[in-house]
């Protein structure tokens, strides 16, 4: 069978002016059995057009916070700077995804975004907006679980990995404030905090809240993430 084609969202350095990305997200897709491309970061909405068609599926990267004027939101001064190319971009790209039933995994920033772009709000920033006890933002290295999610049952998520409880790594100061209607959960942090969606009625459109691109290679759950993802975009169904 080919192996499918899969865009990845760039990574962008505001000080160094560059894209980059991180090889845990391209080894992850690729010894999956797919082949990673990093797409450009661009705005112009007939390129996005053409990516969108082009490619098997999409993974929507970490990164910058996103403007919390897209969930009608102040910014605060707890709220990091947004990369308004990535949040345009980003945009159009998965709201094209979704109407062609294209497989979409988010990770980190991939979770707030969908959760955003359907509808959601978020923490600005969790250790003063939210009371938790949980270590969110852990110190490296990165591929160490730092807290437990509880994976909801009768979902996605609990059927690829088979367990109810997972211990994950953590690197992220926002999450989910108020979910999406669009999107159902499929893991909690014990402090409440979603840590895993999906959309029901679509073919693969799920995000976590932690890294699996760091620890892919050493915990067979993460691992197990990147495979499903990359086998639902084998062949892709579009309407």
């Amino acid at each position: 069978m080919k192996k499918p084609i899969i865009g990845v969202v760039p990574l962008f350095d505001e000080k160094k002016d560059s894209y980059w990305m991180l090889p845990g997200y391209m080894k992850g897709i690729e010894d999956a059995g797919g082949i990673p491309v990093m797409l450009p970061l661009t705005t112009d909405k007939d390129i996005i057009s053409s990516l969108a068609l082009a490619y098997d599926g999409f993974l929507f990267t970490g990164g910058q916070d996103i403007n919390p004027e897209l969930y009608g939101e102040k910014t605060e001064v707890v709220c990091g700077a947004p990369c308004e190319e990535r949040d345009v971009m980003e945009n159009i790209l998965f709201k094209q995804c979704i109407e062609l039933n294209k497989p979409v995994f988010g990770i980190c920033r991939g979770i707030q975004l969908f959760n955003v772009l359907l509808g959601g709000t978020l923490y600005q920033d969790i250790p003063t907006q939210m009371s938790s006890n949980i270590v969110h933002t852990q110190k490296p290295p990165y591929d160490v679980p730092v807290h437990r999610v509880i994976i909801e049952k009768e979902t996605p998520l609990y059927d690829i990995l088979g367990t109810e409880f997972l211990m994950v790594n953590s690197y992220h100061h926002q999450g989910i404030k108020t979910l999406s209607p669009h999107l159902l959960p499929a893991a909690k942090a014990d402090d409440g905090l979603i840590e895993a969606v999906y959309m029901p009625e679509k073919k693969f459109a799920m995000a976590v809240q932690w890294h699996p691109e760091f620890n892919y290679k050493v915990e067979d759950t993460s691992f197990r993430l990147f495979v499903e993802f990359v086998n639902s975009c084998k062949i892709v169904q579009t309407i």
